[in-house]
């Protein structure tokens, strides 16, 4: 199947980096979100994210246009209907994604393959939701999309061998690398590594082993990480962190992976990362602030 379009459901920050990839990869994109309001803050964002590459010479201002340009926003999902595949990129709510899967189900071609940008959920849940499971993978970029190099192309219980290499060749023409994830498993490779090394590192600051600064400092100087534990989950996100801890811990039926008891009080007092001015780190005043 030829793919010329790509429909991107969800405008948040993975969903308008990955269709900033597409379009800067030559792809015509459709953007939907609920809200006007989403999709202009997703279109200010890009063209800020563009204009830092033109002043650093690795574009120029007509390609960031031409780029732009080839991003159709919408808050209808029937205007989905003539894309060539669909990656979504909606909150981790899995009922949200089911319900997404199962209206795009009804409204694209048969033959396209729906894709979910999950970083941990059951591919094989959100694909019983739709008619075609054969045709539902998790297709997981990293943030953000446009700059981080790797894909997971994730098999659910009923997906086919031809979708799988449709997303790899996608995957390929949009520049990344590709890992194949065989069997749905709760955080597929990457995030199924990285949440234990987290949980571990919330326990070293809890225990006053050391503070969240030097656990960070040892993590990227010791193991040539190029975020520490800490700088990471605050840049992505301290709750996204800890939904996907307790999806572990319920998937597995494993307290091991059960979110630390400073993340549940860190969620209570509303320290979600950069994004809500704190997290392991006060970012108003640019010090660490939690200690244990």
């Amino acid at each position: 199947m030829m793919i010329k379009t790509i429909g991107v459901v969800g405008a948040g920050s993975m969903g308008a980096g990955i269709a900033n990839l597409a379009a800067l990869n030559g792809f015509n994109v459709v953007l939907r979100d609920i809200e006007d309001r989403f999709l202009e803050g997703a279109l200010a964002r890009l063209d800020k994210f563009m204009s830092k590459s033109v002043e650093r010479g690795k574009m120029t201002e007509e390609e960031k246009q031409e780029a732009l340009g080839r991003i159709q926003t919408t808050t209808k999902l029937e205007d989905l209907k003539d894309v060539d595949v669909v990656i979504e990129a909606v909150l981790e709510d899995l009922d949200l994604k089911k319900d997404v899967f199962s209206q795009l189900d009804e409204i694209v071609r048969e033959d396209v393959i729906l894709a979910t940008n999950t970083s941990s959920m059951s591919i094989t849940e959100i694909a019983a939701a739709t008619k075609r499971p054969d045709r539902v993978a998790g297709m997981h970029f990293f943030n953000p999309a446009q700059l981080m190099k790797l894909v997971e192309v994730v098999r659910g219980y009923e997906t086919s061998d031809d979708t799988v290499s449709s997303l790899r060749v996608l995957s390929a023409q949009l520049k990344k690398e590709v890992v194949e994830v065989k069997k749905d498993t709760p955080g597929f490779i990457v995030n199924r590594i990285m949440i234990p090394q987290f949980i571990e590192a919330i326990r070293l600051l809890e225990e006053g082993v050391a503070s969240a600064e030097d656990i960070d400092k040892a993590v990227k100087f010791g193991l040539n990480y190029p975020m520490g534990p800490f700088e990471l989950q605050d840049y992505a996100g301290v709750d996204i962190g800890y939904h996907v801890m307790e999806y572990f811990n319920n998937e597995f039926n494993d307290p091991r992976f059960a979110p630390p008891l400073l993340m549940k009080q860190m969620m209570r007092a509303g320290r979600f990362g950069k994004k809500s001015g704190a997290g392991f780190y006060d970012y108003e005043e640019k010090k660490e602030l939690v200690k244990k």
